[in-house]
Formats: structure tokens, C-alpha cells, sequence
């Protein structure tokens, strides 16, 4: 089976945080990688720091750093969704599964990233994620592509046991930071300096940089 990556994600910057480094790697192989992005993050908090946006200018200055951000990675197939930031717990969960099920019947992955729904704290994150598996769910299970669910709420661990999935990511930091820091409206406060910190050895950063994991979703048919 050709490989072919799928990540479903809701937000510009949640592909840099999560997944950045597997990513990277993929395309790295020659592996394509689509990227299903479910808003612009139009609402989101952060204008740059100084501010460079506003409200208006904030949803451009997003995808502009959201494509910068993918050839950081190397993903050349970004699907831009066009739901709206911060109401995809509102929307029918089957129409949006709609959107995603066109995706997978058109590349066909062999592997999809995506949010573990109700384990990824904001509503988004757990609605994109809900919908996603309820697309993947209409596939015939010997059909169903390999699934990587990210999860970081206080409680994924206690009920979700240790994620299965550990990712050594130390060859591609590199694109992971360039990632991060192409989304500086989001991560302006946060990206100084982090290369060099890297280098040193600082605990929090090597954190970040040198592992990614994820939970091996289960269907429950």
C-alpha cells in the first residue's frame, strides 16, 4: 500500500505543536501529506507580540503563516476547510465528518493524525477529532487507515492509559522549530531563542523537540 499521510487538525499552529516533527519526517521519506485544516484560528487571542494584527487582518496573517509553516514540514496538499474558529462544537458533527470522508475516499491514507476526541481540551480540538473518527468510521474496517490521536487533557493518561506511540523527532527539530515560529502571531513569545536552548540541553525544550506522542485510536466495531 502507497503510503499517504492525513492530518486533520482545526487550528493553524495545532500541526506545529503536535505533529510537526512526524510530519516532517514523513515528508522527508517522500511520503505525501495532506493537511486538512479545519479554520484559520480566526478568533484567536494572540495578535503578535508587538501586535502586528487585529481582529480584521488576523484570519490572512493566519494562513499566510500557516502555509509557511507547511513548507517548513514539506506538506504541499493543505486543505484549507472553511469552517469558523471556535464553533465546530456547534456544527452537525455528520456534516462535518462529510467534508473529512470526501478527503479520505480522494487520498486514500494509510495514516491519519488527528485530536483524541474529548482528551484534547479545547472544543474544537474534540469536535475536529470526534468528526474525524466518525468519517473513518463509515470505511469498511479493513479499510480504516492507522489512526494517531493526540490527547493532552489532565486526565488522557488515567483513562487512556500511556500513549503506544513514541516518536523520535531529534533529526527534524530543525523543521519543528521553523514550523513554530512560522505561526509568530501565535508563538512570538515563545520561539526566542528556542534553537539554542535546544542545544544546550534545557529540560523543557528537549521536551518539545526531540519526542512526539500519540495514542493508536481503537474503533469500538
Amino acid at each position: 500500500m502507497k503510503e499517504h499521510v492525513l492530518v486533520v487538525l482545526p487550528h493553524p499552529d495545532d500541526e506545529a505543536f503536535g505533529a510537526a516533527g512526524i510530519i516532517s519526517l514523513h515528508t522527508k521519506r517522500g511520503v505525501t501529506v495532506t493537511y486538512a485544516c479545519g479554520t484559520l484560528g480566526e478568533m484567536g487571542r494572540n495578535m503578535g507580540i508587538p501586535p502586528f494584527a487585529n481582529r480584521e487582518t488576523l484570519p490572512l496573517i493566519r494562513k499566510k503563516e500557516l502555509e509557511e509553516a507547511c513548507a517548513a514540514m514539506g506538506i504541499q496538499d493543505l486543505r484549507l476547510m472553511g469552517f469558523r474558529d471556535k464553533t465546530i462544537e456547534f456544527e452537525d458533527p455528520e456534516i462535518v465528518a462529510d467534508s473529512i470522508f470526501d478527503i479520505l475516499l480522494e487520498v486514500k491514507p494509510s495514516l491519519v493524525i488527528t485530536h483524541y476526541p474529548g482528551f484534547a481540551v479545547h472544543p474544537d480540538h474534540d469536535a475536529f477529532g470526534a468528526a474525524t473518527i466518525i468519517a473513518l468510521s463509515r470505511l469498511p474496517k479493513d479499510e480504516r487507515p492507522v489512526t494517531y490521536a493526540m490527547a493532552f487533557s489532565k486526565n488522557c493518561r488515567e483513562v487512556l492509559g500511556e500513549p503506544d506511540i513514541h516518536i523520535n523527532i531529534e533529526k527534524v527539530y530543525k523543521n519543528k522549530i521553523d514550523a513554530l515560529k512560522a505561526h509568530k502571531s501565535q508563538t512570538g513569545y515563545m520561539t526566542d531563542g528556542m534553537e539554542e536552548k535546544f542545544k544546550a540541553g534545557d529540560p523543557d525544550i528537549m521536551h518539545w523537540l526531540s519526542k512526539e506522542s500519540f495514542w493508536t485510536y481503537r474503533f469500538n466495531d
